[in-house]
């Protein structure tokens, strides 16, 4: 197995583990993006320290520099990145998406031009999965096609029926080659797709179900859509699923965003989201969003968040908010770190509250401080 699924709270939400060749982690769970083999301006050992139990990392760019073979000769990313635990890498898909001036989509893949050298290069299902074989991951996501929003429901026909084929030829690839990674198995999920409509989202989830892949990912979110646009993806395509495979939302989201997701059985989240609030100077706290760089801030003697790891609260917020001001690397550090252990603390409580059966009451606790931004 997998996946054991502990708990189901009466709200919906889930308690679960993931068994994974390099350690089990604990569901619901954010995971830290390591795009480049790193997550921005942290050391492994601070990963650790804030209690990561699995980061991500980025097939596409990492086959770009140093390379996918480099990597695997160099003993795979776990290796490149000084990390120990589990790590999951993504398709490629959302990147091909996020280039659609420069690319041609085919039966046989995705031709484009890369943003670094502006060469063309192919991704194809069979490519994707052997540059995540090379980077040993535990998690493997299978190479999709991840439409626009909006779009006209012909194209995400065209495009689901597309993303099926994909995944047929991305599990032949696997029953072929048969990846491993610490001594075990290399794991790979299905990705949902359907833009905003819903039999569409339910066509793609049962399909991908009778494939039989480890654990299912919701794609196609988060892609400009409005909020209850995305959560309906959401709510069209869980109750199709496996209930004892992980469910995976992919590229959210805000702290309210996961929190709802978890209540439609969503179990995995990553987003870029706090290391970049960090790199632009906003603090996360269970009072809400804190702009460092405010004058308010200038003689406060306080912590960002009294709850706060020790790492963080030893700095007060006037100390803060003068490196960032002064451009300190400092400062982008110890945000990244606060924004981190905030969202790896909510995931945390979560999982305390559906173990007790109220999650449903801890989740509206925590949106009614958040949204009240009323910062002390």
């Amino acid at each position: 197995m997998s996946f054991t699924l502990h708990r189901t709270d009466p709200s919906g939400a889930r308690l679960g583990t993931l068994h994974l060749p390099h350690g089990d982690v604990p569901t619901p769970i954010f995971m830290p993006v390591g795009t480049q083999g790193t997550v921005k301006t942290l050391h492994s050992e601070d990963l650790e320290a804030l209690g990561a139990r699995i980061i991500l990392g980025n097939t596409y760019h990492l086959c770009l520099r140093p390379g996918d073979e480099a990597i695997r000769d160099l003993g795979g990313l776990h290796r490149l990145s000084a990390w120990e635990r589990p790590i999951l890498t993504d398709s490629g898909g959302f990147q091909v998406f996020s280039l659609a001036r420069l690319r041609k989509i085919t039966e046989e893949g995705v031709r484009f031009c890369n943003h670094i050298d502006g060469a063309y290069m192919m991704l194809s299902p069979e490519r994707s999965m052997e540059i995540q074989a090379n980077l040993g991951s535990d998690i493997a996501m299978l190479f999709d096609e991840c439409p626009p929003y909006p779009c006209e429901r012909r194209y995400a026909e065209q495009s689901l029926a597309r993303t099926l084929r994909w995944a047929e030829r991305c599990k032949r690839w696997v029953a072929e080659h048969r990846p491993m990674t610490g001594g075990a198995p290399q794991q790979h999920f299905g990705i949902v797709q359907g833009s905003a409509f819903a039999e569409l989202r339910r066509r793609s989830a049962e399909a991908l179900a009778e494939m039989d892949f480890d654990g299912y990912a919701i794609g196609g979110v988060s892609v400009g859509e409005p909020e209850p646009v995305m959560l309906e993806a959401i709510e069209n395509s869980t109750p199709y699923l496996p209930a004892h495979k992980a469910r995976y939302a992919m590229g959210l989201g805000t702290p309210v965003q996961m929190l709802e997701m978890i209540e439609r059985g969503v179990d995995m989240f990553d987003c870029v989201m706090p290391t970049r609030l960090a790199r632009h100077g906003v603090a996360l706290t269970p009072d809400g969003p804190m702009h460092i760089r405010n004058e308010r801030w200038k003689n406060d003697t306080r912590p960002l968040d009294a709850e706060g790891h020790p790492h963080v609260t030893r700095y007060s917020r006037a100390a803060i908010r003068h490196f960032f001001r002064a451009g300190e690397m400092l400062a982008m550090h110890l945000l990244s770190f606060q924004n981190l252990h905030f969202y790896l603390r909510l995931m945390a409580q979560a999982r305390d509250a559906i173990a007790a059966g109220e999650f449903a009451a801890f989740k509206r606790s925590f949106i009614s401080r958040y949204q009240a931004n009323d910062i002390p």
